[in-house]
C-alpha cells in the first residue's frame, strides 16, 4: 500500500469524524446552550459551527481529490497540506468561537484572524493541488 492510499483513505476517516463533530456541536448549541448564554454568544458559537460546517466540506473535496490523484504523488501531497490546514484553521478559528461564546474571555478572539489564516492557506493549497493534477 502506498502512502498516497493511506492518506486518501485517512482523509475520508477525517471528514466523517469531523462531520460528526459538527453535527454534535450544532445540535448541542441549539439544544443544550439555547438557555444557558447570552444570544450574542449564541450567536458566535453558531458562526464557529457555519465555518466547521463550510470546512468539512472542503476536507471532503481534499478527500476526493487525493483518492482521484493516487498516480499524482505531489497533487495528494497538496490535498493532505491542504486538509491539515482546514483542520487546523477549524481548531483555531471555531474552536476559539467555541471557547469564546462559553467562557467570554475576550483574548480567546486573537486566535479567530489565526484561523482565519488557516482557511486561506489551505484553500491556496487545494488550488495548488489542482493544478498538479
Amino acid at each position: 500500500m502506498s502512502s498516497n492510499y493511506i492518506g486518501s483513505r485517512l482523509l475520508g476517516l477525517l471528514v466523517t469524524i469531523d462531520g460528526f463533530l459538527v453535527v454534535a456541536l450544532g445540535a448541542f448549541g441549539a439544544h443544550g446552550l439555547k438557555t444557558l448564554i447570552a444570544p450574542e454568544a449564541m450567536q458566535t458559537w453558531h458562526t464557529g459551527v457555519r465555518y466547521q460546517m463550510f470546512h468539512v466540506v472542503a476536507l471532503l473535496a481534499c478527500a476526493f481529490f487525493a483518492s482521484t490523484c493516487e498516480a499524482k504523488p505531489r497533487a495528494v501531497f497538496w490535498a493532505l497540506v491542504a486538509a491539515a490546514l482546514f483542520v487546523l484553521g477549524t481548531l483555531f478559528f471555531s474552536g476559539s468561537l467555541y471557547l469564546l461564546a462559553l467562557t467570554q474571555k475576550s483574548w480567546l478572539g486573537m486566535c479567530v484572524p489565526v484561523g482565519g489564516v488557516f482557511f486561506l492557506l489551505g484553500w491556496a493549497s487545494l488550488t495548488i493541488c489542482l493544478l498538479r493534477r
